[in-house]
């Protein structure tokens, strides 16, 4: 917190630790005024910006500055300047915390349709995690941020969430993966979708989606019966002749449990493929 002498800050700092929490405004009174060769802190996951009259000026990176002409250069041409300044000035200060948000929960809260090349259109439902982080405080703070005094996860977290939900189907399209894929290639789709999400909707904002994680993918009852079934002939929809031997391999060993001449001649004519001209 920043030490107030007679309403002159001499030292502005945020050593804050709160949880969740992504920018925060320095406090100020209406009085409180900024002196010439104030101490500023920005730690390591910080960026400090200074902004005045709503217009943003200097961006510091992690590091201990004294405020002075050439460590503020906007803002000593927005103040004007010419010579240095010497008396203290009035600006607002906000903290961007540039550490990892790592938690995050996203979720389709109804199943979601998809075309699939082997079931046709089938519903889905899909819940994961995700991680992001502040890579550029400046472009956040114009695009998200403005002028709200502190701002959290949770305001953001149903933004983020619904941008990934409504965009989700998109990217499984993209990737060419089909039920089958999915089910067996999360790793390489969590990593198809990070990049797809990044390059769409978390760069233009200022950040950056350092993980994202498909933890579920849940299809339609029908539709799992066939993957279970196809997965334990080790096959895929272009070899289902397999399938079918399979199949016919299950109804012989039925038949052949019937004791009876009939069931046992029509069990091993259908090995033979003279089923029909034995009965």
């Amino acid at each position: 917190m920043g030490l107030i002498s007679r309403q002159l800050l001499k030292v502005i700092e945020w050593s804050d630790t709160r949880s969740g929490l992504i920018s925060y405004k320095f406090p100020m009174t209406d009085r409180a005024e900024i002196m010439n060769g104030s101490s500023l802190t920005v730690r390591e996951g910080q960026v400090a910006i200074f902004c005045k009259d709503g217009k943003i000026a200097d961006v510091f990176a992690p590091g201990r500055y004294k405020l002075e002409t050439k460590n503020l250069p906007v803002l000593t041409s927005l103040m004007n300047w010419n010579k240095g300044f010497n008396s203290p000035f009035k600006c607002d200060v906000y903290y961007i915390n540039t550490t990892q948000f790592t938690g995050q929960k996203w979720g389709t809260s109804n199943p979601f349709t998809m075309r699939d090349a082997d079931f046709g259109m089938i519903r889905i439902r899909g819940f994961g995690s995700y991680a992001f982080k502040v890579t550029d405080a400046k472009l956040l703070m114009i695009e998200m941020l403005g002028s709200k005094p502190n701002f959290t996860t949770a305001d953001i977290q149903e933004h983020l969430k619904g941008i990934i939900t409504s965009n989700i189907t998109d990217v499984i399209a993209d990737s060419k993966f089909s039920a089958l894929d999915l089910s067996s290639k999360l790793t390489q789709f969590n990593e198809i979708a990070k990049t797809a999400l990044n390059n769409k909707f978390f760069l233009p904002i200022g950040l950056t989606l350092s993980s994202f994680v498909v933890e579920n993918i849940s299809f339609p009852e029908n539709v799992e019966k066939a993957i279970d079934e196809r997965s334990s002939v080790g096959i895929m929809s272009d070899k289902m002749g397999s399938y079918v031997s399979m199949q016919q391999a299950q109804a012989m060993r039925d038949a052949a449990k019937n004791t009876g001449s009939i069931g046992t001649m029509f069990g091993m004519g259908m090995m033979g493929g003279m089923g029909g001209g034995m009965y």
